[in-house]
């Protein structure tokens, strides 16, 4: 492995120009295509197989005039204040009025006509029915909807909105994502001692993420994709990307401070060898953990899981073709200064080394301390609530949320909970469909835990029925999972007259969702662990060491998982971070975080310990090999974590209950801190300690068949002097072997 990339980082430094050329031309015309033909992103999430995405898609067929996108318009009048006075009641009839000359309205209730009035006469509803579906409804039918219901503000009457139209689509790019951005600068500058150096990173990375994002957006005009796909990349590619970098400028550079006669080529191509061979492993590991996404079932998680995976595949190929090619350009720009008088304590690494044996002299007492802290912070795990995000979870100051409350106050919790129950009557004799349907809903309105049923609404060829139903709570409560459980078990029922009966909906689509996810589970972290344990087996040639590498990694999902349960689903820190109401935390989150997390951990272990295992080799000596691999990775290790908990950070403060609540921010970010300063820089250190030379161990049959990818870069060359080659120069000049040889 070590050889192959000498020799690819020397091929890129002398074809530097060319390098460097070849990714901006590919930046300029992925983002080009990108820019004029992506398609939409959606917060919409079709899930085939479930028993509510077939009911719906049952409506798509047998009732398309429902499949269209909705609005509910949601009025209240001031406090003391009533709907049913003149004035009020004329402004909102003239309101829903334009309301249903807005482009794309197909028809718009009277709440006055439908009895959606409150008790009090102070609250009122109009639903909206669009003729497009949601995610086809234009904003300049969004902003109509807002401009046609003016004269019922200027009436004094507060209004709200709500429904699948007014979603808004998430987008990355935010001020507190770009503050993210600039602290990862400020960390790089510190870390590197540079600050051309710690630019280096930041416009590799960006030049990677660009070409990743913008191939999203124009694969996203072939393929249906959530805007969440692109910010799983954004994240992910922005972090790692800059990470990867960092890990081979850092040895670059260390390795011109450890010998001033090495030349910028060689060392180039010798830091493009050892670090890049760790960032090769590591890179796969992330994309195994973000490509076995697909082993899910669920489309949009597998897009997403790949377009990340692809952005992680462009970031391992800047770093060990780009970055060689711009240490060759920038020369000795990046020779760090000599500093003849620097004390031991100054010393690049020394605190590194302070630190790892500050560690490994009580190993046994800070792993045991580790461990129990971190299953302290994972108690409040045991009781995760998945579910998807409502108007509850929107900011409070959206308008979302305010039709969410509105509703509450004025007709009960449940009306934002509306459940369907979707009859197929195709197999029922015609003559006995509406009496099935009228049986059923007799069952429904007697049904406990259920406020109101609507009366059932056919087809025209009436083999298909939906009965409205009306929880007495609302969608993030137990008692609305339990209902729609009991609902479901009305089916045999109906099953005798030959329909089939599906509970559709919102909160029943969570239900589903998360079911299908909990399944899958078990498979998908056998599948990453599995193919995790072989490349790191492979790399540093341990049993111990991959299995103690997995086990950490549980460990830090497990507090992740704990700590965001304690924050979203509990509501701690609620006003700090901008959380409006508790609620469950999405149904994907513990997927998606073991997939990312898993892959970012490995990273870790990559960097820190295969400086271990170099030092190792080399000395056959175990207990130096960890203070030296931490002193060796710790900077590096402590600076990435640091970068990829301020770019993670940056999403926290996004309005988009998605957003935080997947731990695309909050949990990644608590994740990463976790993993890298309490696993990596002190248990892994303290656990290596313990295991002495049985860390190394690789049993004599295993070690046969296990092939040797030297890593450490143990069979390169020796270092050289080699003058400095000329920009594109012939293709089969040597790198740096056999040139001026010491």
């Amino acid at each position: 492995m070590a050889s192959v990339l000498y020799r690819c980082a020397g091929w890129a430094i002398r074809r530097r120009g060319r390098v460097i050329g070849i990714w901006l031309l590919l930046l300029a015309v992925v983002g080009g295509l990108g820019t004029t033909m992506s398609g939409k992103l959606s917060n919409e999430f079709s899930v085939p197989g479930i028993e509510s995405q077939q009911a719906q898609d049952l409506l798509d067929r047998k009732m398309p005039a429902s499949a269209g996108g909705t609005a509910r318009i949601v009025v209240a009048a001031p406090a003391g204040g009533t709907l049913t006075a003149a004035d009020g009641k004329a402004a909102v009839a003239t309101s829903l009025k334009r309301v249903a000359e807005v482009p794309g309205v197909a028809g718009v209730t009277d709440p006055f006509t439908t009895q959606t009035v409150s008790a009090d006469q102070r609250i009122a509803f109009a639903d909206v029915q669009f003729r497009q579906k949601a995610a086809d409804v234009p904003q300049a039918s969004k902003d109509a909807l807002w401009d046609a219901m003016s004269p019922a503000r200027d009436a004094s009457l507060t209004v709200a909105f709500d429904g699948s139209v007014m979603e808004s689509v998430l987008e990355g790019g935010e001020e507190a994502e770009i503050a993210g951005v600039v602290i990862a600068f400020v960390v790089l500058a510190v870390a590197l001692g540079s600050i051309v150096a710690a630019g280096l990173p930041l416009l590799t990375a960006l030049i990677g993420v660009g070409i990743g994002v913008m191939g999203v957006q124009f694969v996203s005009g072939f393929v249906e994709m959530t805007s969440t796909a692109n910010v799983l990349a954004l994240m992910i590619g922005l972090a790692v990307g800059i990470d990867y970098a960092l890990f081979i400028i850092a040895r670059h550079r260390e390795q011109l401070a450890a010998d001033s006669s090495l030349s910028i080529e060689e060392s180039s191509a010798r830091a493009g060898a050892t670090a890049g061979s760790a960032v090769v492993f590591a890179g796969a590991t992330v994309i195994i953990a973000l490509a076995a996404l697909t082993v899910t079932g669920i489309p949009f998680l597998a897009v997403m899981g790949l377009a990340a995976a692809v952005t992680v595949l462009l970031a391992v190929l800047v770093a060990i073709t780009l970055v060689p090619a711009v240490l060759g350009l920038l020369g000795e720009r990046l020779r760090p200064r000599r500093r003849p008088k620097a004390s031991k304590r100054s010393a690049p690494g020394a605190w590194g080394m302070a630190w790892g044996k500050t560690v490994t002299r009580k190993p046994l007492l800070v792993l045991l301390a580790g461990v129990i802290g971190l299953l302290a912070l994972a108690l409040p795990a045991q009781n995760l609530r998945l579910g998807l995000p409502s108007s509850a979870s929107q900011p409070a100051s959206s308008t979302q949320h305010q039709s969410y409350d509105l509703l509450a106050e004025g007709f009960g919790p449940g009306f934002n909970a509306p459940l369907a129950a979707v009859v197929d009557t195709s197999a029922v004799p015609a003559a006995d469909r509406k009496t099935a349907v009228n049986d059923l809903y007799s069952q429904l309105t007697e049904e406990p835990g259920v406020a109101h049923v609507e009366a059932p609404v056919m087809n025209e060829d009436a083999t298909l029925a939906v009965v409205s139903v009306i929880p007495a709570t609302g969608p993030d409560d137990q008692a609305t999972t339990d209902l729609v459980h009991k609902l479901r078990g009305h089916e045999p029922a109906l099953a005798q007259h030959g329909g089939t009966l599906y509970i559709a909906g919102a909160t029943a689509a969570a239900i589903d969702v998360s079911d299908k996810l909990s399944d899958a589970l078990p498979l998908f972290v056998a599948i990453i662990v599995l193919l995790a344990l072989v490349l790191l087996t492979i790399a540093f040639r341990s049993l111990l060491v991959p299995l103690k590498a997995v086990l950490g990694f549980l460990l830090s999902v497990a507090a992740s998982l704990g700590i965001t349960v304690w924050v979203f689903q509990e509501g701690h820190l609620a006003g700090l971070l901008g959380i409006a109401t508790p609620a469950p935390v999405i149904s994907f989150l513990p997927v998606v975080l073991v997939g990312v997390l898993f892959g970012l951990a490995m990273d870790y272990e990559f960097f820190l310990v295969s400086r271990m295992r170099e030092h190792h080799e080399q000395t056959h000596d175990a207990a130096g090999a960890i203070t030296h691999g931490v002193a060796g990775s710790g900077r590096v290790v402590t600076a990435a974590a640091l970068i990829m908990t301020a770019v993670f950070g940056g999403f926290v403060f996004n309005d988009d209950p998605i957003t935080k609540s997947i731990a695309f921010a909050f949990a990644l970010t608590i994740g990463v801190a976790i993993d890298a300063f309490v696993v990596r820089m002190t248990l892994v250190p303290a656990t290596m300690a313990l295991l002495g030379r049985r860390a190394w161990h690789l049993p004599a049959w295993l070690d046969r068949i296990t092939p040797n990818v030297d890593i450490e870069g143990a069979r390169l060359p020796a270092p050289t002097t080699a003058t400095p080659q000329p920009d594109e120069g012939p293709a089969d000049a040597p790198a740096a072997a056999g040139a001026n040889r010491r």
